[in-house]
């Protein structure tokens, strides 16, 4: 009996021992239903009015008249406009995340193997033939997004790569974004935004292949538009605001501390950084230090990063580094800092994030901008069953199979008694018949019982 109490007493899960020293206002919410009315308004819209359609909602919302299609003069012109410094550093960025996407690739392999004699099955990788990239233009123009999508699915080989990108301005997309993607491979440059961009590169519009794959992060628009046409396209993800997550113990700088949560919470009023601990010196000195940061910043930053600090962000303070980790896994964050000792034991232990960034040498920036791995990653959570971009998602495992006359023998069997025992009459002759015609004088039981 007593033996039994405590079986069941280990198999319950013993609460963690933590406390809140700042506990977000709000939650953070992908999608509202009135979001998720106008996109489902916008998509209905294009895929039956067509470019009309999209053309209308380019002038309305993008506030944008000109060609939609860059010609290549217009590329060339945009590229003379970024200055070589800018052009040196993307370049940079752009070799380590072709590096990181090359190594990648090498580990994804075809294979065969000989599963019963004569029968051979085997899986190949094959990478999309469409693909549609989407870069953010609102508030930042995100250059470095350009590198993450479109360098990534050149190096998986896919036919026809997209690249689409908000207008900054009547003049179009920032020229430095033009000149990324036309670096890193893209076939067609679109200027427009939101749910009707996505819907014109899953429709097909403009004189462009319809997508297989649509991926690249953006507002609640894009996200909720990607949502709604998953299964007609396939995504990277359905992402929301981007969120991060810092590990640090008592030798942790709380200036270093304060400002890469000040810098991750300047994406948007809704992007969420929290702060896990065990010592409680660190975090209420990071909790005086961050709002005069953010005090400091430019006025959008300024704003942005305050109602993010202030609505959505929080601190933690736990009693064990165990204790951090099984916070750290149950947050799920896409970026997660570890600024600590030990850093291989939490290699080890950390189950849950988009990216890992080790050690206080290492910021969430260095991987969001030139370090190689990829920047648009799992948020609210879905790092608890997924990873972020990478070529594995622009190349599909298919499988295949090839069967000898003496190889498909046993397979037959039990293929037609098994389709047999579900009531699957038409499968089982399909294996019947092929012991009849190569096996006519063999005599074969194939039914169940």
């Amino acid at each position: 009996m007593k033996k039994n109490i405590l079986c069941k007493l280990h198999k319950r899960r013993i609460p963690m021992k933590r406390r809140f020293l700042k506990k977000a206002r709000r939650t953070v919410s992908i999608s509202t239903s009135d979001v998720q009315e106008k996109v489902r308004n916008i998509l209905f819209d294009i895929e039956h009015k067509r470019e009309d359609a999209a053309t209308s909602y380019a002038k309305n919302i993008d506030e944008f008249s000109g060609n939609i299609i860059l010609s290549s003069d217009e590329i060339l012109e945009a590229c003379s406009k970024v200055s070589d410094k800018i052009k040196d550093d993307i370049q940079f960025s752009y070799e380590n995340v072709r590096k990181f996407a090359e190594a990648q690739k090498a580990t994804l392999s075809d294979f065969e193997i000989e599963i019963v004699p004569g029968f051979t099955a085997g899986q190949k990788y094959i990478p999309c033939n469409s693909v549609g990239c989407y870069i953010p233009g609102g508030r930042y123009s995100h250059v470095a997004s350009a590198i993450m999508t479109v360098a990534t699915a050149k190096v998986s080989q896919c036919a026809h790569i997209t690249a689409c990108s908000p207008p900054t301005s009547k003049n179009g997309i920032n020229p430095a974004v033009i000149y990324t993607a036309d670096l890193c491979g893209a076939d067609s440059i679109m200027v427009m935004g939101g749910a009707h961009a996505i819907a014109s590169m899953a429709f097909g519009l403009f004189g462009l292949p319809e997508a297989d794959i649509l991926v690249g992060p953006g507002n609640q628009y894009v996200a909720e538009a990607k949502r709604q046409l998953y299964g007609k396209v396939g995504l990277d993800m359905v992402a929301g605001p981007t969120d991060s997550l810092i590990l640090a113990d008592e030798f942790a700088d709380k200036m270093i501390v304060a400002t890469d949560l000040v810098g991750q919470a300047e994406h948007g009023y809704n992007s969420p950084v929290w702060l896990v601990t065990d010592d409680e010196k660190l975090a209420r000195n990071v909790i005086d230090i961050v709002p005069r940061l953010i005090a400091d910043l430019p006025s959008i930053n300024r704003e942005n990063a305050n109602a993010a600090w202030i609505d959505f962000g929080e601190v933690i303070l736990c009693d064990s580094r165990e204790s951090m980790a099984e916070t750290a896994d149950e947050y799920a964050p896409e970026h997660l800092t570890v600024q600590t000792r030990d850093l291989k034991w939490w290699l080890s232990r950390l189950k849950c994030y988009g990216s890992l960034f080790l050690g206080e040498e290492t910021t969430v920036a260095f991987g969001d901008k030139v370090s190689g791995t990829n920047h648009v990653l799992p948020t609210a959570r879905s790092s608890r069953y997924t990873g972020g971009l990478s070529v594995h998602k622009y190349m599909k495992a298919v499988t295949w199979q090839k069967a000898s006359r003496e190889g498909s023998k046993k397979m037959a069997q039990a293929a037609a008694r098994i389709s047999r025992a579900e009531g699957m009459e038409g499968h089982a002759r399909t294996a019947d018949i092929r012991l009849q015609k190569y096996f006519p004088n063999a005599k074969f039981d194939l039914y169940h019982k």
